[in-house]
């Protein structure tokens, strides 16, 4: 409410100085000078009055800022009869921070739009019906009904056989979505198939959009540092002006150069271009599913030399996968999976979970097992379509069908052998594994073009899993078997070589990305803990989103030093000209305003940046490298 007032407000005194030029040159073109000034004057009074008041409230606050030399230039126009300057300074000052008003509005509308999005209400099945119910109502485990084009109120997976959901919102991807069965659904995305039904995985307070929802508004408070830096050094600007303004007064006897100097002075572009450059960088890289979470962050992101990461859910998939499918005694893969994933329907084991999820992404209809038994951690045993059947581990396996124990398949590092029986004989083995992402390799040649000099990973795994999973990678060092202390330790010793980013995902990276110059959390399925210590959170599981927003964090701040050094470099030569007598007050005026005016449009060019390295792909639901669906 008290922006939309303070909008009004500055829409008002624009409204004000420009009716007063406007009408002040109509009186004197009709040879009335008198009213002309009595014009101008009317027009830029309330303008400073307004001007003077937000200086005051500055002030208060402990803050001294450049819009001290506005005030001073249109107050000694006034004083030295230079009505018609002090009315153009009014205006252009007035339009000034009404452009820069509408400039950062622009910038921040990607972010603002996923404030409007947030749903209020949900579907719910209730005993047979389907009830509008608060979102605090609902519970994990509820069974919510997706309506077709409606924004998904909460985390969940998916109930029916599929679903088409839009994710442009969240994650940038323009392209909808194709989720199965069992898939894993964030929250804030859209319905844009038929209706579904979704099985609540938590609460609407704290689901992926809900804690997104809080970033942008924590993001949209933040203040830039080199915004800081403006005010920081506005007294010395301010000293420098006056300074100028009083050595052309002194020497020349003539108040009027000084007043030249202060108009041509009014404001700087620093307090202009950079907020809106930086704000406008944070909505490019919300466009392309990376959440910064404030101006500060953009700006380190920009310098960041050294890259840490993370291996499990990070530099892998995280969950298990699987890889291989080996079938036995005549079997088929098809046979092998349809046995394996109709009896893991009965179990919740991350691995189970895997089997029936490939099962249904390869459109394998799978029976109701029956007689089902399980040794939690060891394996499950049932019947499926008449068929004695048993998956879990080989030498459970064995047990089961009372066998001499059968050689299995050699595993590779790091990787687990699910074993399978049909009727007492040994029918196949899946190996499964948490698999490197897709396009790994790539990815960090590319890290590698955007001036991250030093790469490394650092994992709580072991030694020989660590290395076999990023052998040909090129990393830089391998750190495993690390605690989470351990972690903070390595991020901190890696400091002496230049900012340093970590990536992680899990509560145990927390730590690790607090101590860093910035965290970067995969948010998607990441932890809440690790989002919270995170400065960064990559909205879609891809790490490949890294790429754009370094390189959109990067162009910012060089658009940003650009219109500062431009800016501040045009100002300088006019008051050089204005103190040497080549620039009027109205001049002067013009032309200071002229160069605001530029440097906004120029800062504006942020939110065209289009990332040129590694452009984040939009996918339907990619699977990590040699991954069977």
């Amino acid at each position: 409410m008290f922006s939309l007032t303070y909008d009004r407000v500055k829409t008002v005194l624009l409204s004000i100085a420009i009716l007063g030029l406007v009408s002040g040159l109509v009186f004197f073109a009709y040879d009335k000078p008198d009213m002309a000034v009595l014009a101008w004057r009317v027009g830029v009074i309330p303008v400073l009055i307004a001007l003077v008041v937000e200086i005051l409230r500055s002030l208060w606050r402990g803050e001294v800022g450049l819009d001290i030399v506005a005030a001073l230039s249109m107050s000694a126009a006034l004083l030295f009869g230079e009505t018609l300057a002090a009315s153009v300074v009014a205006v252009m000052y007035a339009g000034g921070t009404f452009l820069e008003n509408f400039a950062e509005g622009r910038a921040r509308r990607e972010m603002s739009t996923l404030l409007s999005r947030v749903p209020r209400t949900a579907t719910r099945h209730e005993n047979g019906t389907l009830e509008v119910v608060a979102l605090d109502t609902i519970e994990p485990g509820d069974l919510l009904f997706i309506h077709q084009g409606a924004i998904v109120p909460t985390d969940g997976y998916i109930e029916g056989a599929q679903a088409i959901v839009d994710k442009s919102a969240i994650t940038g991807e323009s392209m909808p979505v194709r989720l199965v069965h069992g898939d894993e659904l964030m929250s804030g995305c859209t319905n844009a198939g038929e209706p579904f039904d979704l099985r609540v995985r938590r609460r609407a307070v704290d689901s992926t959009y809900a804690g997104i929802v809080r970033l942008v508004e924590a993001a949209q408070a933040s203040k830039a540092p080199m915004a800081r830096l403006a005010d920081r050094y506005s007294m010395l600007f301010l000293a420098v002006t006056i300074a100028l303004a009083t050595a052309a007064w002194w020497l020349t006897r003539d108040p009027i150069r000084a007043v030249a100097v202060l108009v041509v002075a009014t404001p700087c572009p620093l307090i202009l271009a950079v907020p809106v450059a930086l704000v406008a960088g944070l909505s490019r890289a919300a466009h392309f599913g990376v959440l910064i979470k404030g101006a500060k962050p953009l700006e380190v992101l920009a310098r960041i030399t050294t890259l840490v990461l993370d291996k499990t859910g990070t530099l892998t998939d995280g969950r298990p996968q699987i890889v291989l499918i080996e079938p036995c005694n005549g079997m088929s893969e098809d046979e092998v999976l349809y046995f394996a994933a109709a009896l893991e329907q009965a179990s919740k084991h991350p691995m189970a979970v895997a089997i029936v999820t490939a099962a249904h992404r390869r459109g394998v209809a799978l029976p109701a097992p029956d007689h089902v038994t399980e040794r939690p951690g060891e394996g499950v045993s049932g019947t499926v379509s008449g068929h004695l059947v048993s998956v879990g581990g080989v030498s459970f396996v064995n047990q089961q069908i009372g066998a001499a124990p059968i050689p299995s398949p050699i595993l590779n590092v790091g990787a687990v052998i699910v074993a399978l029986a049909v009727d007492n004989k040994i029918a196949g083995y899946i190996t499964m594994a948490d698999a490197l992402r897709t396009g790994v390799a790539e990815l960090i040649a590319n890290l590698r073009q955007l001036g991250i000099r030093r790469i490394l990973l650092a994992t709580g795994d072991r030694k020989a899993v660590a290395e076999d999973v990023t052998k040909n990678l090129g990393l830089d060092a391998v750190k495993s078997d690390l605690t989470p202390d351990e972690k903070v330790l390595l991020v901190t010793a890696e400091r002496k070589n230049g900012l340093v980013m970590m990536v992680g995902d899990g509560v145990n990276d927390a730590p690790a990305l607090a101590v860093a110059d910035i965290g970067v959390a995969m948010g998607a399925r990441g932890a809440a803990a690790s989002a919270e210590a995170a400065d960064i959170v990559l909205l879609v599981d891809h790490l490949d989103r890294l790429l754009p927003g370094i390189e959109i964090a990067q162009r910012a701040r060089r658009i940003a030093l650009e219109s500062v050094v431009a800016g501040i470099g045009m100002s300088t030569i006019g008051m050089t000209s204005a103190a040497f007598g080549y620039l009027t007050p109205v001049q002067g005026a013009v032309i200071q305003e002229l160069i605001d005016v530029a440097v906004i449009l120029n800062a504006l060019r942020v939110l065209a940046i289009k990332p040129r390295v590694g452009q984040a792909h939009d996918r339907a639901a990619e699977a990590p490298s040699g991954i069977i669906n």
